[in-house]
C-alpha cells in the first residue's frame, strides 16, 4: 500500500484536469484513494521519471516531464499517475 504526503494528494487534487475530463477526485480523502487504487507512483525528479517510463515500456514522444500522467508535486519530486 502506498502513502501519500499531503503535497503529492494536493498537488493531484489541484492538477488532476490535466490528466482527465472530469474530476475524479473532489476532496483530499478521495484523492488519496484514487492514487491507491491506480497504484500512482511518486519518483525522486527528473532522471527516475525518464527511468521508469523506460522501465514500462512507454514511448514518450518529446520530455517524459509533458506527458499528461506526469504530475510535479513541486518540491523536486513528480507523481506519475496512470490513468
Amino acid at each position: 500500500m502506498h502513502e501519500y504526503d499531503e503535497a503529492v494528494i494536493r498537488c493531484f487534487l489541484e492538477n488532476q484536469g490535466q490528466l482527465f475530463p472530469e474530476d475524479v477526485a473532489s476532496n483530499e480523502e478521495e484523492a488519496e484513494a484514487f492514487l491507491e487504487d491506480c497504484m500512482a507512483v511518486v519518483v525522486d525528479g527528473p532522471d527516475e521519471v525518464e527511468e521508469y517510463f523506460e522501465e514500462s515500456g512507454v514511448d514518450v514522444e518529446g520530455n517524459v516531464l509533458d506527458a499528461d500522467e506526469v504530475f510535479d508535486i513541486g518540491d523536486g519530486r513528480y507523481l506519475i499517475v496512470e490513468g
